[in-house]
């Protein structure tokens, strides 16, 4: 008998509606496992309980894992600007998972792999966070300013602030002329 206990497959009931080029790497059943649905990590995404449709790896703010609850933390986007989005947090879900198997580390690496680059700015009347995250089929990065709450969203300095932050970001990211 190996070291490893091998994890059972993702029974057919439980499944998403996965795309043709998605697999699931990882599931784990919410609560005791009797119909508080599964929590699934596929290549593409997270999929959650309640959800009809997949939540992207660069849509997952923040993922936390306290040893038996995950927290994710998705994204709302609030406005569409000139090559990149706003956007702020929506409420985290909390979903208990006791028999998490790699899911967590499945989550962790995800979200983790997706981000290009992140960094924190003071705004006007708040702060915020220009991000580039790797979206999986898509070339280049994908680029998002998420506001710290309180921070006003339609202000037009602060919009004319993270038009400034962006390009500058997209120009010290840029691959250098070969």
């Amino acid at each position: 008998m190996g070291l490893f206990r091998r994890r059972p497959k993702l029974p057919p009931a439980d499944r998403p509606p996965l795309a043709t080029d998605e697999r699931v790497l990882a599931w784990a059943a919410v609560g005791d496992g009797r119909d508080g649905g599964v929590v699934v990590a596929s290549n593409l995404g997270l999929w959650l309980p309640g959800r009809e449709h997949r939540l992207g790896w660069h849509d997952v703010l923040k993922a936390v894992w306290s040893g038996r609850e995950l927290t994710v933390t998705p994204a709302e986007p609030l406005a569409e600007r000139d090559g990149y989005l706003v956007v702020a947090d929506r409420p985290a879900e909390r979903h208990l998972l006791l028999d998490p198997g790699e899911l967590p580390h499945q989550v962790r690496q995800r979200v983790t792999r997706s981000v290009a680059y992140t960094q924190h700015h003071p705004l006007p009347g708040g702060a915020g966070r220009v991000a580039a995250r790797r979206v999986p089929g898509v070339d280049g990065l994908t680029w998002t300013v998420r506001l710290d709450p309180g921070t006003p969203t339609d202000d037009p300095e602060v919009l004319a602030e993270t038009d400034r932050l962006v390009a500058e970001a997209r120009a010290a990211t840029a691959p250098a002329d070969v």
